[in-house]
C-alpha cells in the first residue's frame, strides 16, 4: 500500500520538518501497519478500489448496538433533562418498532427530522438508521418554501418536527399529502396538535420490545441525506452511506490514538533517568482518563455535529450535552455544571467563550479541548486556546458533507507547529491536486491546485441529481472545489475556495442562490453577492445592487424580500447600491473580486 503523503496517507517522507511531526508520522505508520489497530484492506466500493479499515463495523447500527453496553451511564443532557444509554435505547427500540409497523419504514425508505438540537433528534436518528432507512436532516433555519422543496425531493415516510417547524409545515401539509404519503410527529408542542399529526410522547410511551426490529443493511446503503446548497438552484441531498459514516468516526478515533501515541513517544525520548519529583515515575501515577463530555454547539443536521460529535461520543460511551442555541455565557454555565471536556463548533465560538466576561469566574478546569471546523481557525486563536487550556488543546479539521465528515485534522503539537494547516489527509482517502480542467498537477510541496479526494467516505451521490453527481465525482474522485497545497510532511494548507460561496458562522451560503432571490424583486436590474470578512462569523453576506431606472427599493425592503424566500442566515447584512451597471469580464461575469475590494463596511 503506498504511503506517499501527496497521494494517500502521510508517512515518513524523507524530509520531516520537526521532531513533533516525526513522532506523529511514526505513530501513523504504527497504526496502519499490518496487524495494527487500523490496518487496511483494499476492496471494491461501488465499482472503485478503495482502502478500508480491516476491522471496521459494517454499519452504524452495529455502533449503536455496541453502545448498549454503557447501561446507566449518562448519554444525553438538555437543560434539566437527562437520559442514560439504557433509557435512550428503550426509546430508540420503541420508536423503531412504531416506524416499521405503522409507517413501513425500512431499507430504501427515508425519515426526515426538522427540529433544534433536542434529545428527540438523536433518538429519531438512531431509530431510523437502525431500520436501514436514511435520515433526512432538514436545516432548522429553512423557510416554509425550503422545507417544501426538501420534503418533495426526499419523499420521507415520516417527518419529525418541533413546535417552530410544525408552524412552518402546516401551510403546505395538505398539498404535500395530496402528492405523497407523509406522517408527521410533533414534539415540544404545548398546544393541541392538528388532526393527523401525532405527538412524540404517544408513540414512544409504554414498554419497548427487548430488541430492535430485524433489518438487512448493506454498508453502502444510505444512512443520512444532508442537504448542501449548490452553486445554482436548490440545495442537493448528499447521500452519506453507512460505510462512509463508520469510516469517518474511525478516522476520528485514529487521529486521537495517533496523537496520544506520538505524545508518549516524544515524552519517552525526552525523559531522563532522574525520577520525577515526589517519587518514582510509574505508569500507575498517570492521571485517570476523564469521562468524555461533549458540548454540541452546532446543528445536528450538519455532518459536523452528527458525524463528528454524536458518532464519536456514542462510540466512546461519552455524554452529549445539547444547548438550545449558541450563547457563550450559557455554554460556560454548562461547562461548569456538567464538567464538559470538549467543545466543538465554528472557531468564533471558541473566541467568544474565551473573551466572555464570565470566563475567568466560571470553573472550566474540566475543559481539555476546543475544536474548530466549518471555517478556518485563525492562528492567533490557536495561541489563545493554548494559553487558556494548555498547549495542544486546540483542534481543527477540514471536511465536507460530501466526505461524510473530515478530510483532515490537526491537533496537539503538530497544530502548534503548523497553525495555518488543517492537517494531513485521513488514511483511507487518496488526494491529488488538479488544474481547473481536472488534470493532475506535479507532486511538489509548492504546487497549488484544486483538491480532489477518493475513498470510502465519499458520498454515493446527490439524491435525484445524476448530472450533478457525475460532475462532482469522476471515477470515484470527488472535486472538493477547494484550492490548496500539500507540504513535504503531507499536511494540507487551504488557500482559497473555488466555489462561489460565503462561509458564515459555519453555514454555507451560496451566492447564486441569494442572487436568484434578489433578482425576483422587480426593482433589481443587476446584483452580485459575495462575502466580506467578519470578526465574529468569519464572513457576512454582502450584495451590490444596480436598480432599474426610477426604482427606489431600499436595503431594508430587499432584506425583507429575501427573508421571505430564504433562511435568515442567507439574508445580506450589507446591501450596497451602484448607479452604473456592475463591472464584467469578457465572458460577461461580474468582477466580484473588484467589487469586494471597492465595497467595504463603513
Amino acid at each position: 500500500m503506498p504511503s506517499d503523503p501527496m497521494s494517500t496517507a502521510p508517512g515518513p517522507s524523507g524530509s520531516v520538518s520537526s521532531d513533533a511531526v516525526r513522532h506523529f508520522l511514526d505513530a501513523w505508520e504504527q497504526m496502519i501497519a499490518p496487524g495494527g489497530p487500523f490496518a487496511m484492506d483494499e476492496i471494491e466500493v461501488r465499482g472503485q478500489t478503495n482502502r478500508v479499515f480491516a476491522t471496521a463495523p459494517p454499519t452504524m447500527r452495529a455502533i449503536w448496538e455496541l453502545s448498549a453496553l454503557q447501561g446507566d451511564k449518562p448519554y444525553l443532557i438538555f437543560e434539566d433533562e437527562r437520559l442514560t444509554y439504557a433509557e435512550t435505547h428503550r426509546l430508540v427500540r420503541a420508536l423503531a418498532h412504531r416506524l416499521r409497523d405503522d409507517h413501513g419504514v425500512g431499507p430504501g425508505t427515508r425519515v426526515a427530522v426538522a427540529m433544534r438540537n433536542y434529545p428527540e433528534w438523536v433518538i429519531a436518528y438512531w431509530a431510523t438508521i437502525s431500520l436501514g432507512a436514511a435520515l433526512v436532516g432538514m436545516n432548522a433555519w429553512w423557510t416554509t418554501a425550503e422545507m417544501d422543496y426538501a420534503l418533495r425531493d426526499a419523499q420521507p415516510e415520516v417527518v419529525f418536527v418541533d413546535d417552530e417547524r410544525l408552524e412552518r409545515l402546516l401551510p403546505i401539509l395538505d398539498d404535500l399529502r395530496r402528492d405523497q404519503s407523509l406522517g408527521v410527529v410533533a414534539t415540544r408542542v404545548e398546544d393541541e396538535v392538528p388532526a393527523g399529526v401525532l405527538r412524540w410522547d404517544d408513540i414512544v410511551a409504554g414498554d419497548a420490545p427487548d430488541t430492535l426490529p430485524d433489518a438487512e443493511i448493506d454498508p453502502d446503503d444510505d444512512a443520512t441525506i444532508f442537504y448542501t446548497s449548490g452553486t445554482t438552484g436548490n440545495p442537493k441531498g448528499a447521500q452519506i452511506t453507512h460505510r462512509g459514516s463508520v469510516h469517518n468516526v474511525l478516522h476520528l478515533v485514529f487521529w486521537t490514538l495517533t496523537t496520544v501515541t506520538a505524545q508518549a513517544a516524544a515524552a519517552a525520548e525526552g525523559a531522563t533517568d532522574e525520577p520525577a519529583a515526589g517519587g518514582d515515575a510509574d505508569a500507575t501515577d498517570a492521571p485517570e482518563a476523564k469521562p468524555l463530555v461533549y458540548l454540541a454547539t452546532t446543528p445536528l443536521f450538519h455532518v459536523t455535529a452528527c458525524n463528528c460529535v454524536l458518532h464519536p461520543v456514542t462510540l466512546a460511551g461519552g455524554t452529549l450535552v445539547l444547548i438550545h442555541k449558541w450563547d457563550a455565557g450559557r455554554a460556560l454555565e454548562l461547562i461548569e455544571r456538567e464538567g464538559v471536556t470538549n467543545l466543538a463548533g465554528v472557531p468564533t465560538m471558541s473566541r467568544e467563550l474565551l473573551l466572555h466576561p464570565e470566563y475567568a469566574t466560571r470553573d472550566t478546569s474540566s475543559l481539555a479541548s476546543l475544536s474548530g471546523g466549518g471555517a478556518p481557525m485563525p492562528p492567533d486563536l490557536v495561541d489563545k486556546i493554548g494559553d487558556a487550556l494548555g498547549e495542544g488543546s486546540a483542534t481543527t479539521g477540514y471536511g465536507l458533507t460530501e466526505t461524510s465528515g473530515i478530510v483532515t485534522a490537526n491537533m496537539a503539537a503538530t497544530y502548534e507547529l503548523k497553525p495555518t494547516s488543517c492537517g494531513p489527509v485521513v488514511p483511507t482517502l487518496d488526494a491529488k491536486l488538479c488544474d481547473p480542467t481536472g488534470v493532475e498537477l506535479p507532486r511538489d510541496p509548492d504546487t497549488i491546485g484544486q483538491l480532489w479526494v477518493k475513498g470510502p467516505v465519499v458520498i454515493k451521490g446527490y439524491l435525484n441529481r445524476p448530472e450533478a453527481t457525475a460532475a462532482a465525482i469522476v471515477d470515484g474522485w470527488f472535486d472538493t472545489g477547494d484550492i490548496g497545497r500539500i507540504d513535504e510532511d503531507g499536511f494540507l494548507f487551504l488557500v482559497d475556495r473555488a466555489k462561489d460561496m460565503v462561509l458564515r458562522g459555519g453555514e454555507n451560503v451560496y451566492c447564486s442562490e441569494v442572487e436568484a432571490a434578489i433578482y425576483e424583486h422587480p426593482d433589481v436590474a443587476e446584483v452580485a453577492v459575495f462575502g466580506l470578512p467578519d470578526e465574529r462569523l468569519g464572513e457576512e453576506v454582502a450584495a451590490v445592487v444596480h436598480l432599474e431606472p426610477g426604482a427606489t427599493a431600499d436595503a431594508d425592503e430587499l432584506r425583507a424580500f429575501v427573508g421571505e424566500r430564504l433562511a435568515a442566515f442567507k439574508v445580506p447584512r450589507y446591501v450596497f447600491y451602484r448607479d452604473e451597471p456592475l463591472p464584467q469580464n469578457a465572458n460577461g461575469k461580474f468582477l466580484k473580486r473588484a467589487l469586494r475590494t471597492e465595497y467595504q463596511p463603513t
